[in-house]
This record gives structure tokens, sequence and C-alpha cells, in this order.
């Protein structure tokens, strides 16, 4: 029977297994394409922000509207009562009715004729996006236990990187060839199949289950749980710090494009491959790579591998600075390097690490709030800040505006850094709670 057919009380039972068929690495692949989609139809509009502004004659604060506040506000809010439906209910069957919305809602994006088409569209996609992160996250905490679960959620992390490959090599080249309609119905429409595979092949895994663990209390309120994270002072840090990181990561990663073109004269197609390579195979690497050093350092002592990614965080930033500011390409795209590899260090660990803070019965909900904080304040607020500070430093610096504002807003992922690290010491007690069922 397929994951929409199972009762919540069946696979809560004592000693439910995950079924036959769904192997923990054949259901973390799913959920890593799942993802990789949903970033893919999420940063597409990045690539076409020029021929859209061109096309329907938007400013820089329209674009940062429509690629960050218009997706992110209903995606961030409705994911918390989506995961406390998770928490509660099968969530295979949350995540196929959250594929099929998403990619639909992204299609329809290329009919829009008009900023307000445009918005409505995209959100959209953000309400179906809302219910893929919190009940993939939960999935996966029981399924891989502790010791493990930083490196499969840096394989989840990955998709990111990927989903921006394939969106902006296929993004730019096809843009080029078809216009930017064509492409993104084209790049919607593959997320409809990954939802029949999905529903087909995969069931629920019983809670706890990679822990011997057994969630026989009932879900709590959202209220109980955002309070029980606000004083768990390693989740309250974690959560702060992966907001103040989003502001920067976002508002860099969804101008990126348009700076390359406007500073840099090149195509879109040129920019779709340099970023599609850059961020998708290096941004990848460094993905795992964060989740590999949580899992081992944090053998020898809880807390090591997170401070160790906060340290990397604030490192990366003067290269950052200096990507956006130097005149020539080439030293340009080597400064891009560094922050592209350390900027997503972070990632896989503050999944990981939110599930391992969070008792059984919310960890759906936990997740939500994080991608809550992440997504309204980090992607709405990043491309927006962004874009609306381009436009005010515009009469001053005429065309530069972009390249001036992006490194500001960037500086964002320094106070994140700093939350990293703070959380990182007090992690040994915040885990030591959640055990607390």
């Amino acid at each position: 029977m397929p994951g929409s057919g199972v009762s919540a009380a069946a696979v809560d039972a004592p000693g439910a297994a995950v079924a036959r068929g769904t192997h923990p690495y054949y259901v973390l692949a799913l959920l890593f394409l799942a993802y990789t989609f949903s970033f893919v139809d999420r940063q597409i509009l990045s690539i076409l922000f020029e021929p859209i502004k061109a096309e329907m004659e938007l400013s820089d604060t329209q674009l940062g509207f429509l690629g960050g506040l218009a997706f992110a506000l209903f995606y961030s809010t409705l994911g918390v009562p989506i995961a406390m439906l998770a928490d509660r209910s099968v969530r295979t069957r949350i995540i196929t009715v959250s594929l099929v919305v998403f990619s639909a809602m992204t299609a329809l994006c290329g009919l829009a004729q008009n900023f307000w088409h445009l918005a409505l569209a995209r959100v959209g996609v953000g309400v179906g996006e809302a219910g893929v992160n919190p009940a993939s996250h939960s999935i996966i905490a029981d399924i891989f236990p502790p010791a493990k679960r930083s490196t499969a959620m840096g394989l989840i992390a990955v998709g990111p990187n990927a989903g921006m490959l394939i969106g902006l090599a296929a993004g730019g080249i096809l843009s080029v060839q078809y216009g930017w309609r064509v492409t993104i119905m084209a790049v919607g429409l593959p997320g409809l199949l990954l939802a029949l595979i999905f529903w087909l092949t995969v069931r629920e895994p019983r809670r706890g289950g990679s822990e011997s663990r057994s969630a026989d209390v009932a879900a709590p309120p959202v209220r109980e749980s955002v309070v029980y994270m606000w004083r768990n002072r390693a989740m309250r840090h974690l959560v702060i710090g992966a907001m103040m990181k989003g502001i920067g990561g976002y508002g860099l990663v969804s101008w990126m494009p348009s700076f390359l073109i406007r500073t840099h004269d090149l195509s879109a197609a040129q920019v779709g491959l340099l970023l599609g390579v850059g961020l998708g195979v290096i941004g990848g690497l460094g993905a795992f790579l964060g989740g590999y050093l949580n899992d081992r350092l944090s053998k020898r002592r809880a807390g090591a591998g997170l401070a160790v990614i906060a340290v990397i965080t604030a490192a990366v930033y003067p290269f950052s600075v200096g990507a956006y500011l130097v005149p020539e390409l080439w030293l340009c795209a080597a400064l891009l390097v560094f922050q592209i590899f350390g900027g997503g260090m972070y990632l896989a660990p503050s999944f990981a690490l939110v599930q391992s803070l969070a008792r059984l019965r919310m960890r759906s909900v936990a997740a939500a709030v994080k991608m809550l904080a992440i997504n309204l304040i980090g992607l709405g607020l990043g491309p927006w800040a962004v874009g609306a500070l381009s436009d005010m430093l515009r009469p001053a610096f005429g065309d530069d505006s972009l390249r001036i504002a992006m490194p500001i807003v960037g500086a964002f992922a320094v106070w994140g850094a700093l939350h990293f690290y703070l959380s990182s010491r007090h992690l040994e007690e915040g885990l030591a709670e959640a055990q607390r069922d």
C-alpha cells in the first residue's frame, strides 16, 4: 500500500518498520529530488530577472519582492500549521500533495501577464513548498540515527545546490533559446512525475524508530513547541543564526545573476553555466562536507562541529566583499569560490541539530519554525533588501549600486556565525533536554 494509505495509528505502532521498497537510502534519494525540484522552482526566477524586468518594466524592488517576500511569506507561515499536521498524521501524503502544488504553480508563472499575476503564482509556489521540508526532516530523523543524521542531512542539503545547478544552467540556456515563459514552465512540470513516484513507492516510517524510542505521547500544541525551542538555548541560537545567515545568503544568491550580467556583461546562458557549476558543484561539496564534519567532530565533543562551522561562516565573508568590488571577472569568480563553498556548510548541521534538539512529537513543528525564521526573514527580506538598497544607492552610484548593496546585506552572515558559536556552547545541555519526552 502506498504512503497515502497508511493510518497514523499504524505507523506509530510498536515494532513498525520501514516497509519493503522503502529502504532508508531510497527514501533519502526521493527526498533529495523533492528538495532539488523545490529549489529549481524557487530560484529559477533569479536567472530570469532581466528578461522579466524588460518585458514587464519592473523595478529592482519589485523583482526583489517576487524573488523573496511573495514566495517566502506563505511558504514560511503555512509551514507551521502543515508541520503540526505532519506531527499528527501521514507525512508521505503531505509531501506528495506539496510536490503537486508547487510544481503546477511554477508552471503557471509562465502564463503571467503582469506583476500581480506573477506575484500570485509565486505565492502559490510558496504554499506548495511549505509542506516539503518539515515532513522530510522528520522522516529522515526517524530512519537515520543521530550518529549518521548530519551526513544524511548533508545529502539533503546538496539539494539546493543541485537545484541551482539545474535551474541556473538550464534556465540560462532555455531562456536564450525559447524565452522566459517556456523556461519556467519546463522546470515546473517534472515535479508532477516525482509526486506520482513518491505516492506509489514510499511508506511511512515509525516515529522514533532510528533511536529505538516510541512517540507514545500526543503531539504538543504549537505554542508549547515554540516555548520549548526558545527556552532551549542551543535551539534558540541555532534558529537565530540560521535566520541571520539566511538574510545574507538568500540576498546574495538571488541577485548574483543580475550582478554578473550588469557588472561583467555576461549573457544569461554564460551566467547560468558559471553559477550552475559554482553553486551546484562547489556549493554542493561544501554543503555535504558541513554535515560530514559535524558528525565527525561531534563524536569528540557535542558542539565541536558547529563551532567549526561558525568560524568558517564568518571567515568567508571578506572574500565575498572582495568578489563584488573587484573589476576583473576572473578574480571575482575566484573569490566567489570561497563564499559558495563555505556559505552553505551550516545547512546540514542546522537541519540535523534541530531534529536532535526537538522532542519526538514536535520534530516537524521544530523544522517548520526554523524554516519560518530562515525563510520569512531570510528569504523574505534578503532579496528585497538588496533590491531596495540598490534602488536607494542608484542616484549616487549609478549602475554600480547593486554591487555595493550586495556585500552590505551579506554582512548578516557574520551575525549568524556568532549565534552558531553560542549554540555550540549550549549544545550538550540542549541535547539532554530533548531526551526528556
